[in-house]
């Protein structure tokens, strides 16, 4: 039995007209697709341009030039060897590998240049030059460089190189993942957006309370109320 109809009636008309807006988000009514796409995809583009890091690590490397490293890195398969070789060739380092572990002699200062400089040009979306570079794919190389430099961070710790390998997480976190990750999307300034960044925002706010209140009506209605 319905102890107020009033109550649950509204309920479930709030109900409805949050349903039957939900339902309107997942139209593909923009080129990106519906509106949950087209909000992620600006959200991504707003923080691309604010985690653009790779200028101050480059610059902070500056000053690691001219420290020689010797490490073995074991990677997780021989293919994945052999294409990390090239990435640490192209940095001025001598490489031998077997099988699935590479011994290399270098500058890390030299290598990390390079793993920046690769960095660098996908964030800024420029992927052929990086597949006509490596000869592979361009994703691919970014995840070699992580993973080669995830094992030199360890191999340098062992060695006490305890500054070094420090420097060398952060350049895997702040330009290769972030290059990885914000690959092939624009960056945009949030002031550039700010309507619509404000707007979903709000709408966020009142929807979410749009459906909390139709909930709460809809057991009014049928009679159920907390009590303390």
């Amino acid at each position: 039995m319905i102890a107020d109809k009033k109550l649950f009636f509204k309920g479930f008309g709030l109900l409805t007209a949050f349903t039957t807006v939900l339902i309107i988000m997942f139209i593909p009514l923009f080129q990106e697709g519906n509106a949950l796409n087209y909000m992620d995809n600006l959200y991504n583009s707003i923080s691309k341009n604010s985690a653009y890091y790779i200028p101050g690590l480059q610059e902070e490397n500056s000053t690691l030039q001219g420290t020689p490293v010797s490490m073995t890195l074991t990677l997780p398969t021989e293919r994945r060897a052999e294409e990390s070789v090239l990435l640490f060739e192209n940095a001025g380092a001598v490489v031998t590998r077997t099988g699935a572990d590479i011994t290399l002699e270098g500058d890390i200062g030299l290598i990390l240049a390079a793993a920046l400089a690769d960095a660098d040009t996908m964030f800024h979306n420029r992927g052929a030059e990086i597949r006509e570079k490596y000869g592979y794919g361009e994703r691919q190389v970014l995840f070699n460089w992580w993973t080669a430099l995830n094992k030199a961070d360890m191999a340098l710790k062992k060695q006490k190189m305890f500054k070094e390998a420090k420097f060398v997480g952060n350049v895997n976190q702040r330009a290769i993942e972030c290059a990885f990750n914000f690959y092939e999307i624009t960056p945009q300034k949030i002031t550039d957006k700010i309507g619509i960044v404000v707007f979903s925002l709000v709408f966020y706010v009142i929807y979410t309370l749009w459906f909390g209140f139709s909930i709460m009506y809809l057991f009014e209605g049928w009679g159920m109320r907390l009590e303390h």
